[in-house]
């Protein structure tokens, strides 16, 4: 599994994980975060169970497993957080886990013995070791009822879950980072226009998140955008009609 540092700074760190040439062909490609600091690490969406074997041992080449104080769930989908069972088990037991309020009683059935922190509506922020604030940015229904983005004012990265995923064919892309962002387009149009439901909440997110201060935007799947391809993609999300699925019930 590849691994890519998006910003370091002494001991506050992201990393990205993913690309991994031995994923299963019926396994959708998913990209796992970790945001280092003094003191704490946090998992964002460690993956599903398929990921796990190689998750770890890419994540164990960069820092100690026992650093790992936080693990962040954007939503409640098997690729986001199957995983959770077996990340607890090599985990420090006193590591965190976060995920909205509406899913806790769901995702209990990955790990019924899980103990959840429950994100409010709202969203909140979490102290990560002993110099880093992130924000839980609320991102309801962009896919998921219960959805948090992660913004890091400090290293300026927006971890946005679905939210600029595409499905980038095998051998399509040369590295982690967006490189030509009209080329991108047809690797993420298909998926926001059906998997995001809601024009109104789209507009609603668009709002808060062009409030920050955003360097660059990393989501689940696909690649990172950074620099000018931030603005662009808002732009082009601001004007794509979604909920596509509505179609098929409108016969």
């Amino acid at each position: 599994m590849k691994c890519v540092s998006l910003y370091n700074q002494g001991s506050h760190r992201w990393l990205a994980f993913g690309q991994d040439p031995a994923k299963p062909d019926a396994v959708i490609d998913t990209v796992q975060y970790v945001v280092c600091a003094q003191g704490g690490a946090m998992l964002l969406d460690p993956g599903g169970m398929e990921v796990f074997p190689p998750m770890l041992a890419s994540i164990t080449q960069e820092i100690a497993i026992e650093d790992v104080s936080g693990i962040f769930l954007s939503h409640q989908d098997p690729d986001v957080g199957s995983s959770l069972p077996l990340w607890r088990r090599v985990c420090n037991p006193e590591t965190k886990i976060y995920v909205s309020a509406l899913w806790t009683g769901f995702i209990a059935h990955f790990d019924r013995e899980a103990v959840f922190t429950a994100i409010p509506d709202e969203g909140m922020e979490i102290s990560l070791g002993s110099d880093v604030r992130l924000k839980l940015v609320p991102a309801h229904y962009l896919h998921s009822p219960g959805n948090f983005h992660v913004y890091d004012a400090k290293a300026k990265i927006l971890f946005s879950g679905d939210m600029g995923a595409a499905l980038v064919p095998p051998g399509a892309a040369s590295g982690m980072f967006v490189e030509n962002f009209a080329s991108h387009i047809p690797y993420m149009e298909g998926f926001h226009r059906r998997w995001m439901s809601s024009n109104r909440a789209r507009d609603a997110w668009v709002a808060a998140v062009s409030k920050l201060d955003i360097e660059m935007m990393a989501p689940q799947h696909g690649l990172v955008f950074k620099g000018d391809d931030v603005p662009r993609f808002l732009e082009w999300i601001s004007g794509l009609d979604l909920g596509s699925g509505v179609a098929a019930m409108a016969r």
